[in-house]
Parts: structure tokens; C-alpha cells; sequence
């Protein structure tokens, strides 16, 4: 079992322009310019500052504007900006409040050539969720600019983390490790996955007892459901849209294989059928899957549409490539690019559409591992560990930019959004 749990672990470790597999061409000489005020008067400084600090990267991971750093404070009902903000393009203007009732409210202005244009006002009963309604005032400001949604912004991470020796942990975190709590700890869980869209619902698998068992946890009410156990491995690689459908990957008889389960009558049924390695299966369209297999000796990509025994090769490019992830026609994938015996080698992310022959490389550097399409496509969330650092990576397609938020303890096994 732990040597195909090892396997498994190597696999999956080791669209906007006219085709988002091309390198982006700026369409503008220079973005807009944009610095944020503080008007709080209510709230500490450490408060004050960390609300800045991610309203500040936020604003930098939409890639809409070029944004001042510098922290200024003034007067919420002021009806100018702060001399220092006078040159910006915009401003935008936010007021930390509790109200009667206690509960931690922002008030926002957004100016443009010192003129208001938009405001808003957000509620919260807890303001340790405060990096929640950060991200909610990030995907607004982009609505309001009139830019391709952003939902992913404002979604919730589960991973799983690794503590220790046949240790882990599964947080619930958002985007940018701001916030954290760890829901599951004790044992060694890993691979979580959303079961639904509320967030509110995860499955994962347990390595603790004699078999990997797949469970169903509530977030909310920490219950907790057994689905099924299998010899060798037992992962769920992927959930259906509606969330009716998961693609496990099981090895009852020694060589992993990808199954479909249903989760209405809890029933499996087989969906490959080959002597070697198949594994890390994702839903695409019309229904298809993608999964990552060794027919050819080594890993690369393929896929096949459900119920059929056709199976194809997506990739051409490259002699190692595993952890692979869909969306509509598009495709990312992690390739080894390097083959070092003495030292770490290079694995990066690549992007590739069934309808042409471009590839796109995504990264440069380190292990870039485990990537995740936005529900929209156009923005892939991936693992990067780089010079013993583990991070969360952000890669914004529409605008080629990629962003690093690291992690504090422990290294990253999976994550999913």
C-alpha cells in the first residue's frame, strides 16, 4: 500500500484572448493608478494595518491598477483625498466600525480624479472573518470596473498540510493564508476536496487504519460519514459541477485505476482498465475525463470520454508529466523539466487547449505542483515549494502574473478551492 501510495503522491506532486495558450499582449501602455486611505478611528493600529495590507494585495492580485503602498489616514466624510493621493487615478476610502449591536462593519468610498463614484457599506458578525470581507470588497471593486468575475477571490482553500512523520492537518484557509483553522487534525488525512458549492462540505482520505478510507466531513457540524475503503490507495480526485458525481482513484488489485462514484446510490463503477498506473482523474466537458497514466513508460496526459474504451493523448511535449488539471478545452499540467540525481529538480506548469497546438508555460522556478482551475478558467490556483518554502501560487491568465503567499508551518500536500 505505501509504496502505491508513493506513486500516487510522485504523480501528483512530482481564456481570454482569442486562445489562452498564447502569450498575453498588453493591451494598454499603463494601467490606472490607485492608493487606499484608512479613516478608521475606532480599531487598533494592528487591526488597522493588517485590513491595509491585504486590501492592498488584493488589489494587486486583480491586476486592474498600478497600486500606491504608502499607508495614509484620513477623515471618512472628508470630500477630498489626501494631498500624498492627489496624482492617483483613484482612491479608494475605508472606515473600521462596530456598530450598537457589536457587529464589525466597513464603510468604502472609491474616488476617481477625486471625484466619488462608488460606495458601499459591509456587515460581519465576527471580525476574525475580516479577510473574507476584504476579498468581497476586491470582487466588487472589479465588478464595478467592469472585469471578467472574480468569484474565486472570495472562495474558501481546504488543504491538507503535512506536520510530521505520518502527520497532517486539513485547514480551511482563504486564498491567501491570511485566515486559517484547522479542522482535522491527528493522523494522516490528505486530499481534501469541496463536496459542494456552499463550501460546507469536504471529502478526504484517512491513512490511518489498515485500508485508505474515504470520508465525508461537514465543516460546520464536524459529522462525519464513512463512503468506503479500499486496498493499495483510495483517493477522490475530482467532483462533479453538481456535485453528484466523484472520480476516485482505487488499486483493489495492486494498480490504481479511475473510478466513477455515485454519490446518490453510493455505487462505483470502473472507468479505466489498464495493467499500469492510471491516476488524478478531472472532469472536463462533453463529458470527458483527463487523468495522468504511464502508457507510454513514463507519465504524461490523457483522456477518454465516459463510457467509452477510446482513450487519447494530450500532450506531446515532455517525458514527465503528472498533476493535471481542466477546464472547458484547456488543460494544465506539471512537467519535470529537469533531471538532476544530486540535487532538486525543475517541475513546472504548462498550458495546453485541445482545439490547437500551442503550449504556454506558466512558471519558471521550484516544484510547481498540483494546479487548480477557477471555476471561470481564468485563474489557476497551484503548490510552489521553492527553497524550503511552501506556498500558495495564484496565476491570473488574462493578465500572465503570478502571485506567491506562503505558508508558515509545515509543507503543502494538496489543496483544492
Amino acid at each position: 500500500m505505501k509504496k502505491i501510495i508513493s506513486i500516487l503522491l510522485l504523480f501528483t506532486f512530482s481564456l481570454y484572448s482569442a486562445d489562452a495558450t498564447i502569450e498575453v499582449i498588453k493591451k494598454v501602455d499603463r494601467l490606472p493608478t490607485i492608493s487606499v486611505e484608512d479613516a478608521s478611528t475606532s480599531y487598533g493600529e494592528i487591526k488597522k494595518k493588517l485590513f491595509f495590507k491585504t486590501l492592498i494585495s488584493d488589489l494587486n492580485v486583480l491586476s486592474l491598477y498600478n497600486v500606491e503602498r504608502t499607508y495614509t489616514q484620513i477623515t471618512f466624510d472628508s470630500e477630498s483625498v489626501s494631498l500624498n493621493n492627489r496624482k492617483q487615478d483613484y482612491v479608494l476610502r475605508y472606515q473600521l466600525r462596530k456598530d450598537d449591536n457589536g457587529l464589525f462593519n466597513t464603510d468604502i468610498k472609491l474616488f476617481y480624479n477625486k471625484s466619488l463614484v462608488y460606495q458601499k457599506s459591509y456587515r460581519i458578525k465576527n471580525d476574525n472573518y475580516y479577510i473574507f470581507l476584504v476579498h468581497s470588497i476586491a470582487f466588487d471593486i472589479n465588478k464595478y470596473m467592469g472585469n471578467s468575475d472574480v468569484d474565486w477571490i472570495k472562495k474558501k482553500i481546504v488543504l491538507s498540510r503535512l506536520v510530521g512523520a505520518n502527520k497532517s492537518e486539513i485547514l480551511i484557509t482563504d486564498y491567501t493564508l491570511s485566515y486559517s483553522k484547522v479542522i482535522l487534525k491527528g493522523g494522516m488525512n490528505i486530499f481534501p476536496k469541496w463536496a459542494n458549492t456552499k463550501q460546507s462540505v469536504i471529502y478526504y482520505t484517512s491513512l490511518d487504519g489498515k485500508r485508505p478510507t474515504l470520508f465525508k466531513l461537514n465543516t460546520r457540524t464536524g459529522n462525519r460519514e464513512k463512503l468506503l475503503s479500499s486496498d493499495g490507495m483510495l483517493i477522490c480526485s475530482d467532483v462533479s459541477s453538481d456535485g453528484k458525481k466523484l472520480l476516485l482513484t482505487m488499486a483493489p488489485s495492486g494498480q490504481p485505476d479511475i473510478y466513477v462514484y455515485d454519490v446518490v446510490t453510493k455505487k462505483y463503477s470502473r472507468l479505466t482498465k489498464y495493467s499500469g498506473i492510471d491516476v488524478n482523474a478531472q472532469f472536463m466537458s462533453n463529458n470527458r475525463v483527463v487523468f495522468i497514466s504511464n502508457r507510454l513508460g513514463y507519465p504524461n496526459v490523457f483522456s477518454k470520454k465516459i463510457g467509452s474504451n477510446a482513450v487519447e493523448q494530450m500532450v506531446y511535449y515532455g517525458k514527465s508529466n503528472s498533476a493535471c488539471s481542466a477546464y472547458k478545452d484547456y488543460v494544465v499540467y506539471k512537467s519535470r523539466e529537469s533531471n538532476n540525481a544530486f540535487s532538486r529538480n525543475t517541475f513546472n506548469l504548462h498550458l495546453i487547449s485541445t482545439k490547437t497546438d500551442f503550449i504556454r508555460r506558466l512558471t519558471a522556478t521550484g516544484e510547481n505542483e498540483f494546479p487548480r482551475f477557477s471555476e471561470d478558467g481564468g485563474t489557476i490556483l497551484f503548490i510552489k515549494n521553492y527553497k524550503s518554502q511552501s506556498s500558495i501560487g495564484v496565476i491570473r491568465l488574462e493578465t500572465n502574473k503570478n502571485f506567491l503567499f506562503p505558508l508558515k508551518i509545515g509543507k503543502i500536500q494538496s489543496i483544492d478551492w
